[in-house]
C-alpha cells in the first residue's frame, strides 16, 4: 500500500485515481493510526456535522467510528480533479451494534499540500437502512 506522500500533486488523471484507491485501502484496513497519517498535522475536516482540526482529533473522530460501524467496508470513486484538489464519490456499509445495516453515500473535497497530505477533507454524507440481502460494497471493485 502506497504511503501518503507517495502520490503528490498536482494530480494527473492516472495519480489522481491512485490517490483515491490509496484512500480506500487505507479506510478499509479501520485502522485509525494508519489513516491518521494521511492527513496534515492541523488538516481541517467536515464530516457530517462534525468539524475537527488535526490529526490527533482525526485518529479519535476514526476510532469511534469504526467501533460503532462494525463490519465497514468503503469503495470511493474520482469525481473530478484539478493540480492539489480532488472530488470523490463514495458508498460504504456497515452496521451498528444492533446488527442493522446501513448503506452511506455522498461526496468528498481534498486539498493536499505540496508533500501529498490531506489538508483539508469536506464530507457530505447520507445515509439509508438496508437489509444484509442489500449489501452491495466489495472494497477494490471500483465503480458505484
Amino acid at each position: 500500500m502506497p504511503k501518503p506522500t507517495d502520490i503528490r500533486p498536482p494530480f494527473t488523471a492516472e495519480t489522481a485515481a491512485a490517490k483515491v484507491q490509496a484512500a480506500e485501502d487505507a479506510w478499509n484496513t479501520r485502522d485509525p493510526d494508519r489513516v491518521a497519517l494521511a492527513y496534515t498535522e492541523d488538516s481541517e475536516w467536515r464530516n457530517r456535522d462534525q468539524f475537527l482540526r488535526g490529526r490527533d482529533e482525526i485518529r479519535v473522530f476514526l476510532a469511534g467510528k469504526w467501533e460503532r460501524e462494525r463490519d465497514y467496508r468503503l469503495r470511493k470513486q474520482l469525481w473530478a480533479f484539478t493540480g492539489d484538489h480532488i472530488a470523490v464519490r463514495f458508498e460504504y456499509e456497515s452496521r451498528d451494534a444492533d446488527g442493522q445495516w446501513w448503506r452511506s453515500h455522498g461526496n468528498e473535497l481534498w486539498e493536499f499540500d505540496a508533500g501529498g497530505l490531506m489538508a483539508r477533507r469536506f464530507a457530505s454524507i447520507n445515509d439509508e437502512r438496508i437489509e444484509e440481502a442489500d449489501l452491495r460494497v466489495t472494497p477494490g471493485e471500483g465503480g458505484l
